[in-house]
């Protein structure tokens, strides 16, 4: 029987992604910025179908059940509590799209439906579908003559029922990718009309032989889900190759959800339920938007003097490196951690920069998971390359739809002269870790430079999540790095450290026995996490164990947790979660309340990271960064703005005690104190230099005086 604390994984993403939605209804959330989490919401359902859902629809039609470890249902279970959940879901982010929309309307901003528009603006639609896009058009009529087509995953069609002689049919007609999303009207106000409901209105005309019966945007989404078969991977002596094909698969996978514009008719909806093979409970019609993503678009057309009023201030980060000589030697002399967004990943990146050009530079090693398009990354490590550094990539490919991305910059690597590691079939390498390598030319002696951070190597990123990235000179933790990479190089998984953990082998243990370390303190000891998702039972069982022994354990989580503290238990588990502007990002492991043991990584809690992947945790050494880091931490327990408590229902609740405090909006103060106080530096010193010079003519005019 299932312990009553534990919650399901699937029913724990939805409560949050149902938490980012409601964010869009905060007061102090700038207008547009409530309609992009509308956005960011659609987009995470999205990816939540193809790739989990996604994944237990292949789990359901084994023969034999897969249980969920905690809760013990199986996959159609699991399905089914999340089809029950979404209608009330959708509602919401119909409603709250309703609220923002009215909301933006008081800054002439608005989205029209071809019923709204004027006679000019008809008119404007008209001939833009009629110059850019009927020519383009591809209707297809669905009857025994012509099959059904091929639904692209997540691509919106237009959806007709069709009558001509007697005889009714369907018509289908593809709203391209390659279509602009949106038509800005002109005018004074910022109007913008959505391609599919220019195109919906023109179904009469595209089908002119057919009277249209009822006409509907509709939306599929596929399950995306692969499985890397070991067995498959081995036909191909290029793992490319193969990653190619996998691609191309997950293209055609089967249909796991039904989105429309309105509801469809009884006989379009049994029609394409049947074509989809899809239960009626996969089927949503909505009253707003299908697909969201030209929200980000949106905002290039918005008159800057109304974007100061409905968006965020833009993002002025502190770039540490602009206070330096040379990263290399300001590293050398002290460690600095780097905490995104609020610093710039501009210092990595001069860090990387300075080491292609520097003659005590012999190697940089790094392992790479996701970057940006035209990564500044790629280009210095193939500067280093091309002046004669040793340059190992780990690339990983199977970074889910980053596949293809990665394909390109490992070849672009390749070319210029680095060496390509794809990493291993069985484990993803998600860690994050860079190992540069210099010789003192005084002595022969190597020394190092070691970055390990807790996010991406991706400039766009690091500008959008909060994250953390360690450097340091510390040999210790080099000379590890130096063994890690060595043993990545052979296929070794179990290598011995005498700093990291790395999974599959000693991050789980080493976390756990530092856990149990803290259990036996009883009442004296603290557990504290900050990751993204908690799903790993032993981990759960283990932060349990550590509640009924009196520890105190403060959980920092962004997304699932299936852990829900019940009863007594609350006294001395809690549970948070922080939505804001940026997404939060780090994973952060804090071992008591003296001396305490502090950790940062790339891993959650989660069974897929703690055996499943290559993942690295480094501990924090340098006692500034420490309380740098628990200074971080404090803040972000105060967080009463963003932050959420996790109820014995698993429902988020709000935080009503304490004065008002928003960590981000914290951390970004503390970060413009810093850039003010870098100005005020350098106005002080060209005051001192011009002083200076001004003091030295005069006593040069003195002496010529004197003479």
């Amino acid at each position: 029987m299932a312990k009553d604390y534990f919650q399901n994984r699937e029913i724990s993403w939805l409560r949050f992604n149902e938490r980012v939605l409601l964010e869009a209804m905060e007061d102090h959330v700038p207008a547009f910025e409530k309609l992009k989490f509308v956005s960011i919401f659609v987009s995470n359902l999205d990816e939540f179908f193809m790739v989990r859902i996604g994944s237990l629809h292949d789990l359901s039609m084994l023969k034999k059940d897969v249980l969920d470890n905690k809760t013990g249902m199986n996959a159609t279970e699991q399905i089914d509590a999340v089809l029950t959940m979404l209608p009330d879901i959708y509602k919401e982010k119909d409603d709250i799209y309703e609220s923002v929309s009215k909301e933006l309307k008081k800054y002439n901003i608005r989205q029209l439906k071809i019923e709204e528009l004027n006679e000019k603006q008809k008119k404007e639609a008209r001939d833009f579908y009629f110059s850019k896009i009927d020519q383009l058009v591809s209707p297809q009529i669905v009857d025994i003559n012509h099959p059904f087509p091929f639904l692209e995953n997540n691509k919106l069609y237009v959806f007709a029922h069709l009558e001509r002689d007697g005889e009714k049919v369907f018509g289908i007609v593809p709203v391209r990718f390659t279509y602009p999303t949106h038509l800005v009207l002109t005018g004074d106000h910022l109007d913008y009309i959505l391609m599919e409901d220019i195109i919906l209105e023109q179904t009469e005309n595209i089908f002119k032989d057919y009277k249209v019966l009822s006409k509907n945007v509709i939306k599929v989404t596929r399950n995306t889900d692969f499985t890397d078969d070991r067995d498959t991977w081995e036909e191909f002596d290029d793992y490319q190759e193969y990653m190619k094909r996998i691609l191309k698969k997950r293209k055609r996978l089967d249909v796991v959800r039904l989105e429309t514009f309105g509801e469809l008719s009884n006989e379009s909806l049994k029609f394409l339920l049947k074509k989809l093979t899809l239960d009626k409970k996969a089927y949503f019609p909505l009253k707003s938007p299908l697909n969201m993503g030209y929200v980000f678009d949106l905002v290039d057309e918005i008159p800057k003097a109304i974007k100061k009023n409905i968006l965020y201030k833009d993002l002025e980060q502190y770039n540490p490196s602009d206070d330096m000589d040379s990263v290399i030697k300001s590293v050398k002399e002290k460690d600095l951690l780097l905490s995104y967004p609020y610093e710039s990943m501009d210092t990595f990146l001069e860090l990387l920069k300075e080491a292609a050009v520097d003659p005590e530079c012999k190697s940089i090693k790094i392992t790479i998971y996701r970057l940006a398009k035209n990564s500044q990354v790629v280009k210095y490590l193939c500067q280093a390359a091309q002046n004669g550094k040793e340059v190992t990539v780990f690339m990983e490919l199977k970074a889910r739809f980053d596949e293809e991305s990665n394909i390109n910059y490992a070849n672009i690597l390749y070319e210029e002269g680095c060496n390509i590691i794809y990493g291993f079939s069985e484990y993803k390498v998600h860690s994050k870790i860079c190992l540069i390598t210099f010789r003192n030319p005084k002595n022969g002696d190597l020394y190092y430079i070691t970055q390990i951070g807790t996010g991406n190597y991706n400039e766009k990123t690091a500008k959008l999540y909060t994250d953390f990235s360690l450097i340091t000179a510390n040999d210790e933790i080099g000379l590890d790095a130096t063994d890690f990479f060595k043993n990545m190089s052979i296929g070794n998984l179990n290598g011995k450290y005498m700093h990291l953990f790395q999974s599959p082998t000693s991050l789980k243990t080493g976390f756990l026995e530092h856990m149990e370390a803290e259990i036996e303190k009883g009442e004296d000891g603290y557990i504290f996490c900050k990751f993204n998702s908690l799903t790993d039972k032993d981990f759960i069982e283990k932060i349990v164990e550590a509640s009924k022994k009196g520890v105190k354990v403060d959980l920092i989580v962004r997304g699932i947790t299936c852990l829900v503290p019940k009863n007594e238990m609350r006294d001395k588990i809690t549970i948070r979660s922080i939505v804001g502007r940026f997404l939060e990002h780090p994973r952060v492991y804090i071992f008591g309340h003296e001396n305490p043991k502090i950790y940062i990584s790339s891993a959650d809690l989660m069974t897929r990271n703690t055996e499943k992947r290559v993942e690295i945790a480094v501990p924090i050494l340098d006692e500034d960064i420490k309380k740098k880091v628990l200074d971080y931490m404090n803040n972000q327990l105060r967080d009463n703005v963003g932050g959420r408590i996790i109820g014995k229902d698993g429902e988020y609740e709000k935080i009503t005690e304490g004065s008002r405090f928003a960590s981000q909006d914290y951390f970004l103060k503390e970060a413009e104190e810093k850039r003010k106080q870098k100005i005020f530096r350098e106005i002080k010193e060209e005051v001192t230099e011009k002083k200076e010079k001004k003091e030295n003519i005069f006593e040069k005019l003195l002496h010529i005086f004197k003479k």
